[in-house]
């Protein structure tokens, strides 16, 4: 998360960005009141943000449900991204697929629902 997290602070990342958020039924809305770069930054800080309470969290239990809560909440907004952003899907020998951007974000829905049981 932390490197992902640094990564939007890079005009290529805002950039590659731009159009997942600008379709987003959601966050459309952010380029009415930042610019590409702010809003790329915006997404970095909650992505370090939730780092840092990831790693926290291994020594502060109290701190697990808001690192889960950080991954989840990732995982949803980039899963929709899938859904929202046009021409995320082809079709490659009969089978849909996308360019591959989720794979990054199936752990951390595990990690975050791991996370979310509580330890003994």
């Amino acid at each position: 998360m932390l490197w992902i997290g640094f990564f939007k602070f890079t005009p290529t990342e805002a950039a590659g960005i731009k159009p997942l958020v600008e379709n987003h039924f959601l966050l459309f809305w952010l380029y009415n009141i930042m610019d590409v770069q702010q809003v790329s930054d915006l997404f970095g800080v909650i992505e370090i943000v939730t780092g840092f309470l990831l790693l926290s969290s291994l020594k502060y239990d109290v701190l697990r449900p808001f690192a889960a809560f950080g991954l989840i909440a990732t995982f949803l907004i980039t899963f929709s991204f899938l859904f929202t952003t046009p021409g995320m899907w082809r079709i490659i020998d009969g089978v849909p697929t996308t360019n591959f951007m989720i794979l990054k974000d199936i752990p951390m829905l595990g990690l975050g629902l791991m996370y979310l049981i509580p330890s003994r």
